[in-house]
């Protein structure tokens, strides 16, 4: 069977407005298993903004009980939290968030850098992942010569590069069109039969049913996906 090695349990995120407690997240309950590719959907306004953050420990819990790998997130410093984003989690956005002045390859790199690994090994990775998805004779590109899909697929392999636990992926392919998607999440079945562990955030219902999985979000609180009928705008 699976192993659970992340769980959520009663998170509540708030934040202070004009002197008002916002409760965001109204104590989410969540357990995702090593290998699971799991699908969090939701419409904008809905709260998974700001569960991918808390998730990404990109932002603390204001309550409640997260845990990775047997860690307890939200004991955890600054700077274990940097840490542990840096070899833990690799994140995807929708906007690739490639730098433009680096090749394909140097893009890749970077999470390494961060990482301390020294220059051949993160060649060596880099490579290794741009060949993984498919971008062997691509490496020296820069961004803007790339289309979207070879730039969702620059920053997937930055984010296999650190050989992280969980693939954290934020409307991957909302900045494509709906062929270039469909390829993106056949890269996401690929990498999953692999037995990654994905968890993937989006407020389309086709792109979320490739998942697994599927959960929503909807006024900060998640239930089990079940079978829906309409695309959530």
């Amino acid at each position: 069977m699976a192993e659970a090695f992340f769980s959520m349990k009663n998170i509540v995120k708030e934040y202070d407005m004009a002197g008002e407690k916002l409760r965001i997240l109204k104590g989410i309950h969540l357990e995702v298993q090593r290998g699971e590719f799991l699908s969090i959907l939701g419409p904008s306004g809905s709260g998974k903004s700001t569960l991918m953050n808390v998730i990404g420990c990109l932002d603390t819990p204001t309550s409640g009980e997260y845990w990775l790998e047997g860690e307890n997130i939200c004991r955890m410093n600054q700077h274990q939290l940097a840490q542990l984003r840096c070899h833990e989690i690799g994140f995807i956005f929708q906007s690739f968030q490639l730098l433009p002045r680096l090749t394909a390859l140097q893009n890749v790199e970077l999470p390494l850098i961060y990482a301390g690994v020294p220059g051949k090994q993160r060649e060596e990775i880099a490579v290794q992942q741009l060949h993984h998805v498919g971008l062997h004779d691509r490496m020296t590109h820069y961004p803007n010569q790339l289309s979207g899909g070879q730039q969702q697929r620059v920053a997937i392999a930055r984010a296999l590069a650190s050989d992280p636990s969980i693939l954290l992926a934020d409307e991957p392919t909302g900045a494509l069109d709906q062929k270039t998607g469909l390829q993106v999440m056949d890269l996401f079945h690929e990498l999953h039969s692999e037995g990654r562990t994905i968890i993937m955030i989006t407020h389309d219902l086709n792109i979320a049913n490739h998942a697994s999985r599927v959960v929503r979000i909807l006024d900060g609180m998640l239930e089990e996906g079940g079978e829906a009928h309409e695309a959530i705008s």
